[in-house]
């Protein structure tokens, strides 16, 4: 009887180490963090299974759930929106309805490539870094898109003369330099030197926000002076507003910092930020829509015939971010295989 207890204590003693993920092929110094917790506690997934596995567990509990539905929930509201504008929009032959559609696509990008990144990141170690960079370059579409838009159709035309000479070039530039930044920060400092990071990451898209924005918030400012009702301000200041949010919990750690332990699963800053972002694309996009339909006797004699040339940036744009992503990927790839020799 006491060798039967003896054995069943040692079984027991042996679960953890059953459910612990399988091995890496790199140190565990090495991997980032998010890989050394056991799912069963956190919902950190193993390591290096198939990709059919990662793909299922889009309907299993685990500590990036959250993080997947929101923007995949919103990715789909989104395709229906622009199946319904589709209908009365004519995106072939009407050249301002160029903008309406990049910021479509930009935010149907964004929110697919995040979709896929906390998705399958957890595949191995230099996926984790890929995917993330591929989620860097959906950023900076956005970014660009939104500067477009903003300046396309929302732009009043007293701050459309401050700005025109340099507003586009420089959003285009600021947009790959958050790519750019938040690559390097991801590959250099990942799970350390955290100011550091941050810096590298938040300084480019700070700026590249507040250039962004500006012709909204000048809107916003001097439409109380106007004497007319604006449909699109009420979705303008909502866009604003959830974006502010969703800045402040994507850079202080709460509620987890308060509830350390309590909030692998349901909680954390990173899902509160992925809502605020959400609300805050599916207000812009209203806003936009609105916009292009109410304001084209202004921004039809603003931007002439330049919105080929706007589209044109946003490829040189794309282009320039898919390439700093690829290089920084292949560098991740040396890295690994210099440590494994």
């Amino acid at each position: 009887m006491a060798e039967k207890l003896s054995r069943l204590f040692i079984s027991v003693r042996q679960v953890p180490q059953l459910l612990a993920p399988p091995p890496a092929t790199v140190s565990s110094s090495e991997v980032p963090r998010v890989f050394w917790k056991p799912y069963i506690h956190t919902g950190y997934r193993p390591v290096h299974q198939t990709w059919r596995y990662y793909f299922s567990t889009l309907f299993q509990q685990h500590n990036e759930a959250i993080n997947v539905w929101t923007h995949l929930v919103a990715t789909l509201i989104l395709l229906l929106r622009f199946q319904q504008l589709s209908q009365r929009v004519d995106f072939g032959q009407d050249p301002h309805s160029q903008p309406l559609l990049i910021i479509i696509t930009a935010s149907i990008t964004y929110l697919t490539f995040s979709t896929l990144a906390h998705l399958l990141q957890a595949k191995s170690e230099f996926w984790h870094y890929s995917f993330f960079f591929m989620d860097y370059v959906g950023v900076a579409i956005y970014q660009y898109g939104s500067a477009l838009v903003h300046y396309y159709y929302a732009i009043e035309p007293s701050w459309h003369e401050r700005i025109r000479g340099f507003f586009m070039p420089t959003a285009a530039l600021l947009a790959w330099l958050s790519c750019a930044g938040s690559c390097y920060a991801k590959y250099h400092y990942h799970q350390s030197a955290w100011l550091l990071s941050r810096l590298c990451q938040e300084v480019p898209s700070g700026l590249a926000y507040l250039l962004d924005i500006s012709p909204v918030v000048h809107r916003i400012c001097t439409a109380s002076s106007a004497g007319h009702t604006d449909p699109a301000l009420l979705y303008h200041k909502c866009q604003v507003l959830f974006f502010l949010i969703g800045a402040f919990f994507f850079s202080h750690p709460y509620p987890e910092k308060l509830l350390p332990g309590k909030c692998y699963f349901f909680g954390q800053s990173h899902q509160i930020f992925h809502v605020c972002l959400v609300l805050c694309t599916l207000a812009q996009i209203e806003a936009v829509v609105l916009d292009y339909e109410s304001r084209r006797h202004i921004y039809s004699l603003l931007q002439g015939d330049l919105a080929h040339h706007f589209s044109a940036l946003c490829l040189f744009t794309v282009t320039c971010s898919v390439l700093t992503a690829a290089y920084m990927a292949r560098k991740v790839r040396h890295k690994l295989s210099f440590k494994e020799d």
